[in-house]
């Protein structure tokens, strides 16, 4: 369909005139001084604004600058103030980080809303605003009700630590659960700027290393949902949430059924926004069409920190992108489609067509009978692509024919007319396993009339966990259990000629660790249930072009890269390789020089689970000339019928000098993973 472009256009023309602070210390109750960058407009002390915190451990100075840079000055010029604050033991802030989401982290956000609301230049009124990370604790933090705080715009987020994270997404071990714990040493590896601590940076950085932990340690003691995953779950008890929520995702991230569980949960005012982006902020993520982010938000913050009528609360509840069917491909720059509105979300005009799973392989209207196995090889998933694509290139979902051929598929009959899917499909399987463990995933692909599979939704359960996240047990060896699988959020147009594809495995490999014994499941009988959508014939929303504050001024060292291969060693081993290299830059208003690299490895023999293992190898570098430095860390991961293993190092150097080194190594008995 015809669109126009919507390409970003950069501001520098704003209302109120902003000024910028790079480094305003915000002291805690216990001491403990926290650096934020904040920018405001320069009479807000005469005429004050709200606030709008962002409260993060990806740094202020280097690590986010390239979005910081584009959005807190277009606020600040419209009438905010914007508080970036590194949280404890990043970046500029004194202390330590230990772990993700801690009751300190919140209780700092807390305290930093207070004082900001205590400020001559402020309303009163505080705001918080985040993605991934920051999407998360904006939500933990409403759910804690400090009396400041009176909207949220959280992006790319969960509400659900456990079942809908990186860690055990239906009670499954992803992978990104060892990649995470590698990911975070190597990103609190890195020192303070010296231009802005000064001589104590080697201390601080000293500090910080010799108390680096390494989370996967604490991640895998916990591999069942308890309280440590129910502390900050905001899915607990969505009453507690008053401050007005607007959630926002998009279909290629690994964070998009959040929006739909806030818009049905929450009573207090909330509103979803899902488009077809990956993990990335809407006004410049891919794949495009981007939309006016900033100005979508700050008719949100108007409205409830201002108290202005910018009719947001009248808006609908669910907007969505339905993204049109394409030729499989690992990146698309754009995806056609065309955005929904619905006024009521769950809607009352999507309607449950149900299909059901038949011996001969076909998805029909008549339940049956299906008395067929499964028994995947170990590497099947290879053509899933990244948890969380960044729009390096190369990480979206692949042709899906490799995978279906490991896997047990039911085709529908050919599509005679468009049907638009919208929501979580569902899949009620009866089965029974021939092991007392196992995991199954669940695919519902597009099938083109030219023979490509294409990825459309995608569930994975861990079987002993099939009634309970919290108290697993065992299943009986051939005794049948029912199970209902809820898909991944999806709006998806599936064209005249084209079939619906359910594809079973029991395996997904490399995105879910394997049980540590191959699996034959057996289905009985099946239902697909597909949420349907009467057709919308063109845009139901239009969002003004994206906007943003002048780009950072910057000068490219390295040029970023990113390559992801699977291939077979001479072993019979399938290994996926994975280069993403962020390149590395210099500031030109400080002149910070900072880059980052980082290698993973997974591989598997296709016959044995027990063969698992992966690896990953990161490098950070900054500082200036004359004074840089560098950390490297390298992770390993494996398991046998009992136990997962994982060894670590951590070296930091200075101007090629290595001032420290530590190795970690841990044993974690498996408890039904």
């Amino acid at each position: 369909m015809e669109r126009k472009s919507m390409v970003m256009k950069h501001v520098d023309d704003f209302p109120r005139k902003v000024v910028e602070f790079s480094d305003m210390g915000i002291t805690m109750p216990d001491g403990c001084r926290l650096s934020a960058r904040v920018w405001m407009p320069e009479d807000a002390e005469s005429d004050p604004v709200p606030v709008i915190l962002e409260h993060l451990p990806y740094r202020k100075r280097d690590g986010t600058i390239v979005r910081d840079q584009l959005t807190h000055p277009w606020f600040a010029g419209h009438g905010y103030a914007c508080i970036r604050t590194d949280m404890r033991g990043s970046g500029e802030s004194e202390g330590l980080m230990e772990d993700e989401y801690l009751a300190q982290e919140l209780q700092d956000a807390c305290d930093v809303i207070a004082w900001a609301a205590a400020q001559p230049w402020c309303n009163g009124n505080v705001g918080m605003m985040g993605i991934s990370w920051g999407g998360f604790n904006g939500l933990q933090v409403a759910h804690l009700q400090p009396p400041a705080l009176k909207a949220v715009i959280t992006l790319c987020s969960t509400v659900d630590r456990f079942a809908d994270d990186i860690h055990y997404k239906g009670g499954c071990l992803m992978l990104e659960n060892f990649g995470w714990a590698a990911n975070m040493m190597s990103y609190s590896s890195r020192p303070p700027d010296s231009a802005l601590v000064g001589e104590k940076w080697r201390e601080m950085w000293l500090h910080r290393l010799n108390n680096q932990p390494y989370n996967w340690s604490q991640w895998m003691r916990h591999q069942h949902r308890d309280d440590y995953w129910k502390h900050g779950s905001v899915c607990e008890d969505y009453s507690a949430i008053k401050a007005a929520v607007l959630s926002i995702g998009g279909w290629h991230d690994g964070y998009r059924n959040t929006i739909s569980h806030l818009v049905e949960n929450l009573s207090a005012p909330v509103k979803g926004i899902v488009g077809p982006w990956n993990h990335k902020y809407p006004h410049y993520a891919g794949p495009k069409p981007a939309i006016g982010f900033l100005q979508e938000a700050r008719r949100w913050w108007d409205h409830w920190l201002k108290g202005e009528d910018t009719g947001v609360d009248k808006d609908p509840d669910y907007r969505a992108y339905v993204m049109d069917s394409l030729p499989p491909q690992r990146w698309y720059d754009q995806r056609p489609g065309r955005w929904i509105a619905e006024p009521v979300w769950p809607s009352p005009s999507i309607t449950d067509h149900a299909l059901h799973l038949t011996a001969d392989g076909h998805l029909q209207t008549e339940p049956g009978v299906v008395d067929r196995s499964i028994a995947s090889p170990q590497d099947c998933g290879a053509q899933t692509g990244e948890y969380f694509p960044f729009a390096y290139s190369d990480e979206l979902p692949d042709e899906q024919t490799p995978d279906d051929e490991r896997s047990l598929c039911f085709d529908a009959a050919t599509s005679t007319e468009v049907m638009d899917i919208v929501g979580a499909p569902r899949v009620t399987l009866r089965l029974r396993s021939n092991r007392n463990q196992g995991q199954i995933a669940v695919r519902l692909c597009d099938l083109q009339p030219d023979g490509r599979s294409a990825h459309i939704s995608f569930g994975c359960l861990n079987l002993t966990h099939h009634q309970s996240h919290e108290s697993p047990k065992e299943l009986v060896v051939d005794e049948p259990i029912t199970i209902t699988l809820a898909l991944d959020q999806c709006a998806y147009r599936l064209p005249a000629g084209h079939r619906l594809r359910v594809a079973i495995s029991t395996a997904y490999w490399p995105m879910v660790w394997p049980s540590p014994e191959a699996v034959e499941l057996t289905i009985e009988t099946g239902t697909l249930h597909v949420p349907v959508r009467a057709a919308a014939e063109a845009d139901e929303w239009q969002f003004e072009q994206p906007e943003a504050a002048p780009a950072w001024r910057s000068a490219n060292r390295r040029v970023p890269q990113y390559s992801r291969k699977t291939h077979r060693a001479a072993d019979g081993r399938v290994v996926t390789d994975i280069h993403c290299d962020s390149g590395e830059d210099q500031d030109l208003e400080h002149g910070l020089i900072s880059g980052s690299w980082v290698r993973e490895s997974f591989s598997i023999q296709p016959d044995d689970p027990l063969s698992a293992r992966c690896s990953a190898r990161w490098q950070q570098t900054g500082g200036r000339e004359g004074q840089m430095w560098r950390t490297e860390v390298e992770c390993s991961m494996h398991g046998d019928h009992g136990n997962f293993y994982s060894a670590a190092s951590l070296r930091a150097f200075e101007n090629d000098a290595l001032v420290f080194e530590k190795y970690y190594g841990d044993k974690v008995e498996r408890d039904l993973v």
